[in-house]
């Protein structure tokens, strides 16, 4: 085991998956030089409050300017110069919060420190505060030199990323007052905003004097570039400061640890586990930039000039990968004995060597591997469902019967029992399907005292959404379609006119749904509302999409990108909406924002797809071939059984209804307090609360009763086609090579056009 000073590590470092060669910028020295000047005139050596933050030996020790150096190696040395000033403003940050609120535990001082550092980002420039600290004093000296060459539009994402990293600090402090450790799920999504690298990722953009352009930032390829960055960044953090953060600081906010304790495994273990996860959040990088980037240039035609913007932004994220890898490698900051030798100072040979230190066969290759070699279809039996956490207690509509009656009616009318072409005349769903799968029982769970008019509609959104999760993997999926999956989602919208105009004749049974929903739903909606709705549909098509596409490459998600893509493919975003638009206006649109409440509704749409996973995993991974099953996930993750991985979704699941109780009874309370919000909307928000109950009560009593999971059922409906076949040992061999950005999907592409696949299984 290797030592730090006298100490013995936690653990052995792992090995790391950095396949890009790290590379120095020239003016390191003139950085170094410059912000230790600048960090002299901020004040960061004096002592704050009778406490000792920084003295200069700590400053040169930690060398943030070799970390900016690595991290943007392209940039001229004024722009280094800014950058390394930011990077030491952020890590002084966290050492004077943690000196004087997170040791104190003063909650409300941090909150008031907090407040008072929005008011040093005017988005228009204009006047601030007198500063009265190091950290007030450096950022308006920051936010003054940076934002005079960036848009409005990037300066408010950096104020909103800057302010996020600040706020969430909030949260790490609060869960340490209460010895409280994180899930996982939560423990992703929160380190992005208390590890700021969201933060980082737009200083790339001001780095590489290449802005992403307003109208593609907020997509789902621009997105996951930026999350997978975050990720990955936190993750090899985490790892390396596991020593100093949790047996030195008391911190509990590490990935080791979360995974330590949530799984019950020892530190070595957990470690090896994050770096796993490290190295997927890489690779999905990697796929998301070869593939998903491409089409989202083709499928919005985008210009030349902001096509080299996106490219460059993507590359800049590369290079601070690398970089910050060659920089934990070397700073006193972190735990890294018995992990680099070789010194890269010494010159342009020396730099990028954690690459190719790296053996030829890696336990990288695996974690690709494992996501790509499997059988499609497996035979796994029956499903033994383990004991479930459910807290609520169910409450049916009085009006069930009747919305039974005329949602098989409805249906019959707008043809999901008609032959489909693409599956050779066979129907996707009989009368007795829809029958059997009874969505008016869980609209009568979820929204138990929903009106005739609601009840009906809310049962005919879920059938509708559902023939849409069954057509395109059977359509497109097994097709391997995703242009014919594009062309039909690209249909979608002629069919929700965000005016009065006409709809075009439907050619299918998904239009002819859509189009009547959207009708009936829309009547009394007005313009924001009806983008709204618009808006939650499409995402539950984008999550179509993205599973068809994994199905073209034969490719289980990697385990983040699936938790955050089953909100959209569960359908969360529309009936969260729904639910929404009947609050009319009095929340503040900016309190439904806030990460309270998306904390809240995203607790209870993860913990009802996960036992929708339970529930669906023999029909998807048996009888459909599907990939996307959160058991599924798991196992191929995990290289485990099928048991063990059923109970770690159900150990999700109740951690995340957990965590849903604790900000219904702890947060939101607080929330009020900070918002000021009067009684009408805390009524509301309390509502809410209620509603999200019924909706989970409601879908866990469906899945115990409806038809669509039972195995009678399933053998009834389903007939196989093909049988499965093996993946080769060829195949392995060919995946288990060195590989790097820009050579493994190349690789995988041959694999996937020469191999023998399986194909699914068509419902009667």
């Amino acid at each position: 085991m290797p030592r730090t000073g006298d100490a013995v590590q936690p653990f052995a470092l792992p090995e790391f998956y950095m396949p890009y060669p790290a590379r120095l910028n020239p003016h390191v020295d003139r950085a170094r030089a410059h912000t230790r000047g600048w960090a002299t005139a901020m004040g960061f050596f004096e002592d704050q409050a009778g406490t000792h933050i920084w003295d200069e030996s700590d400053l040169e020790r930690h060398d943030y300017g070799l970390l900016c150096a690595y991290t943007h190696p392209d940039c001229d040395g004024r722009e280094l110069d800014l950058i390394t000033d930011w990077y030491v403003w952020v890590f002084y940050f966290d050492d004077h919060f943690l000196e004087l609120f997170k040791r104190s535990r003063d909650g409300a001082g941090a909150k008031r420190y907090l407040d008072r550092l929005r008011d040093f980002m005017p988005l228009s420039g204009g006047p601030m505060p007198e500063p009265t600290n190091p950290v007030e004093r450096g950022l308006a000296d920051l936010w003054a030199r940076t934002v005079p060459s960036m848009s409005t539009d990037w300066r408010a994402r950096f104020a909103e990323t800057t302010a996020a990293l600040l706020e969430e600090s909030r949260w790490e402090l609060a869960n340490i007052a209460e010895g409280r450790i994180a899930d996982p799920i939560e423990y992703i999504e929160m380190r992005r905003k208390v590890g700021g690298a969201p933060w980082s990722a737009n200083l790339v953009e001001h780095a590489v004097a290449a802005e992403v352009p307003a109208d593609l930032a907020g997509t789902r390829p621009l997105e996951v570039l930026r999350d997978t960055f975050s990720d990955a960044v936190h993750l090899r953090n985490d790892l390396f400061s596991y020593e100093r953060e949790v047996r030195s600081e008391g911190e509990n906010a590490n990935a080791v640890l979360v995974v330590e304790r949530f799984f019950g495994c020892d530190t070595q273990r957990a470690a090896d586990l994050v770096n796993d996860l490290l190295t997927s959040r890489l690779q999905q990088f990697e796929h998301t930039a070869l593939t998903e980037v491409p089409a989202l240039f083709a499928q919005r035609a985008v210009g030349l000039t902001d096509q080299l913007a996106v490219l460059a932004y993507a590359k800049g994220l590369q290079d601070w990968q690398s970089g910050g890898h060659e920089w934990h490698l070397r700073s006193s900051r972190y735990m890294n004995d018995g992990a680099a030798t070789v010194d890269p100072t010494r010159g342009p040979t020396g730099f990028g060597l954690a690459a190719a230190r790296l053996p030829t066969t890696s336990r990288a290759e695996r974690v690709r591997a494992r996501s790509l070699v499997h059988a499609r279809v497996e035979p796994v039996g029956p499903t033994p469902i383990p004991e479930i956490s459910m807290p609520y207690q169910v409450r049916l509509s009085p009006l069930l019967d009747s919305a039974r009656s005329t949602l098989l009616a409805w249906g019959q009318r707008v043809g999901f029992h008609d032959p489909v072409p693409e599956l050779g005349g066979v129907a996707l769903w009989t009368p007795n399907d829809l029958r059997q799968f009874d969505f008016a029982l869980c609209s009568a769970g979820m929204d138990p005292d929903a009106t005739t008019e609601e009840l009906d509609i809310s049962a005919a959104w879920l059938a509708w959404g559902t023939y849409l999760d069954d057509y395109y993997p059977q359509v497109f999926g097994r097709r391997r379609d995703p242009a014919g999956a594009a062309a039909q989602a690209a249909r979608f919208p002629r069919f929700m006119p965000l005016d009065d105009s006409a709809c075009p004749p439907p050619v299918n049974a998904m239009e002819r749904g859509l189009a009547d929903l959207w009708r009936r739903t829309t009547n009394e909606l007005d313009a924001a509302q009806r983008l709204e709705l618009h808006t939650s549909v499409m995402s539950l098509v984008e999550g179509c999409e993205w599973e068809v596409a994994n199905d073209a490459a034969d490719r289980i998600p990697d385990p983040v990108d699936y938790i955050e893509m089953r909100r959209r493919t569960f359908g969360s975003d529309l009936t969260k909406t729904m639910s929404r638009l009947s609050h009319g206006d009095l929340v503040p649109p900016e309190v439904y924002r806030v990460q309270t409440l998306r904390d809240l509704e995203n607790t209870a749409s993860d913990y009802a797809a996960l036992l929708n996973d339970l529930f669906s995993y023999r029909k998807e991974t048996e009888y459909e071939g599907d990939l996307h099953n959160g058991v599924r996930v798991l196992r191929s993750f995990f290289e485990c059984g099928r048991d063990e991985a059923l109970g770690m979704v159900n150990d999700l699941m109740t951690a995340r209804i957990r965590l849903f109780d604790r900000i219904a009874t702890t947060e939101l309370p607080l929330l009020y307090a900070e918002s000021d919000l009067d009684a009408a909307a805390r009524a509301l928000l309390d509502r809410r609360v209620v509603e999200l109950k019924d909706w989970m009560a409601g879908i866990a009593y469906w899945h115990e009763k409806t038809g669509r999971y039972v195995d009678a059922e399933l053998d009834a409906r389903y007939r196989p086609v093909i049988t499965p076949a093996r993946v080769s040992d060829s195949i392995l061999l060919a995946l288990l090579r060195p590989s790097g950005l820009g050579t493994s999907a190349a690789r995988i592409e041959g694999i996937l056009t020469s191999s023998e696949r399986s194909e699914s299984v068509v419902p009667r």
